[in-house]
């Protein structure tokens, strides 16, 4: 369907009184498989542990049989990693290759994305860092290093909801502004929570099967290319309506 027929659709379920405009817009970001080519944590979970009882973590974490919260403390249990060779290993993560036309976009327009992950700050904003990427806002779990152990916390944990270690839609319902459409971006299971509160959903992999399951509107992507050419599309839409 061209956009601007779901443009359009959009529009109508939104029961918006103006059509959307990019200015209009605030944008999150999930980042592991989102705004990267892979889910860079659980690379991580996989090459330093010292056993493979992550799996069955993974396992049950996958099948809803267990929050995020308690999948990440127990592997993280099993995982022995220098801070510094974590900072190098984070080094080998690539960016999806249409991040960076996706930023300039974003911020030509005046909107400062904001990323919203279940990974941990630091390990994010190191792989920002890497790839010289300043000034986005990050919020993720946290992690402090005793010798070759990871010790996490997560400061951003809701006891309301036992799926998630970062319950991201606390900063879409806190950040909401009135008039303003929230913008979701997302891949996976701890995107389930935001994109239930989001305006509009771009969703792939297991957020996309979510969605479609739950009967949500959502526009599927493949990479942050699509992102950004719907993104210009909807300024292009935007433009002709003032």
């Amino acid at each position: 369907m061209p956009f601007i027929n779901r443009l359009h659709q959009l529009e109508s379920k939104l029961q918006v009184k103006s059509p959307i405009v990019l200015s209009n817009c605030r944008v999150f970001f999930d980042f592991d498989n989102t705004m990267t080519t892979t889910d860079v944590l659980f690379d991580v979970i996989e090459r330093f542990s010292i056993n493979d009882h992550w799996m069955v973590l993974e396992k049950a974490w996958l099948d809803g049989q267990i929050g995020t919260k308690e999948c990440l403390e127990g592997q993280l249990k099993n995982v022995r990693i220098s801070k510094n060779t974590l900072y190098k290993f984070l080094k080998k993560a690539d960016l999806d290759p249409h991040f960076h036309q996706l930023m300039a976009l974003l911020v030509q327009e005046g909107i400062k994305p904001v990323i919203l992950s279940d990974n941990f700050t630091c390990i994010v904003e190191w792989i920002l860092e890497h790839h010289a990427i300043k000034d986005l806002k990050v919020y993720g779990n946290a992690l402090r290093f005793y010798r070759d152990h990871i010790i996490p916390s997560f400061p951003y944990d809701n006891p309301f909801c036992l799926s998630c270690a970062h319950c991201k839609k606390i900063h879409l319902t806190k950040d909401k502004m009135e008039n303003k459409l929230i913008v979701y971006v997302g891949d996976g299971r701890s995107d389930f929570c935001p994109a239930r509160v989001s305006d509009i959903v771009f969703a792939k992999d297991h957020l996309l099967r979510f969605m479609t399951k739950e009967e949500l509107p959502c526009i599927p992507y493949k990479d942050l290319g699509d992102v950004h050419h719907y993104f210009q599309e909807l300024l292009i839409h935007g433009r002709k309506n003032h």
